[in-house]
C-alpha cells in the first residue's frame, strides 16, 4: 500500500464514520421506541454498496478499492454497535427485540450484500468494466 492509498484510507474512513453518524441520528429522529434502526439502514446500506463494489471488481478498481471499501465503507458500517445494541436490548428486557436486532441485520446485511454484488456484477458487464 502506497502513502497516498493509506492517506485516502485514513480520510475516507473518517467520512464513513461521520456519514453513519448523520444517517443514524436522522433515521433515530424519525422512529421511536427502542429498536435501533438507525444502525440497521447503515449497516444494510453499507453491506448493499461493499457488494457493488465487489461485483464491478476489485482488480479494476485498484487502489480505490481499499479507499472506498476499507476505509469509506469500513467507516460507514459497524458491527460493535449491533452487538452492544443487542445485549442492551437483551439486558433491559427486551430480548424479542434483541433477537430481532442481531439476526434481523445479519439476514437484511448479507441479502443486500449478494443483491449489491449481482448489480455490480452487471453493471461491470455493461460497462465492459469488472473481472
Amino acid at each position: 500500500m502506497t502513502g497516498w492509498t493509506f492517506a485516502g484510507l485514513v480520510v475516507a474512513g473518517g467520512l464513513g464514520a461521520g456519514a453513519r453518524a448523520l444517517l443514524d441520528a436522522w433515521v433515530m429522529r424519525r422512529r421511536s421506541g427502542p429498536f435501533p434502526w438507525g444502525i440497521l439502514v447503515v449497516n444494510v446500506t453499507g453491506s448493499f454498496l461493499l457488494g457493488l463494489l465487489t461485483g464491478i471488481g476489485a482488480d479494476t478498481l485498484g487502489a480505490w478499492t481499499i479507499v472506498l471499501g476499507a476505509g469509506l465503507l469500513g467507516g460507514f458500517t459497524t458491527f460493535s454497535a449491533v452487538s452492544v445494541d443487542t445485549v442492551l436490548l437483551a439486558r433491559r428486557g427486551r430480548a424479542r427485540l434483541a433477537w430481532a436486532n442481531l439476526l434481523g441485520t445479519a439476514l437484511l446485511s448479507v441479502t443486500a450484500a449478494g443483491l449489491g454484488i449481482l448489480g455490480g456484477l452487471g453493471l461491470a458487464a455493461v460497462t465492459g468494466m469488472g473481472y
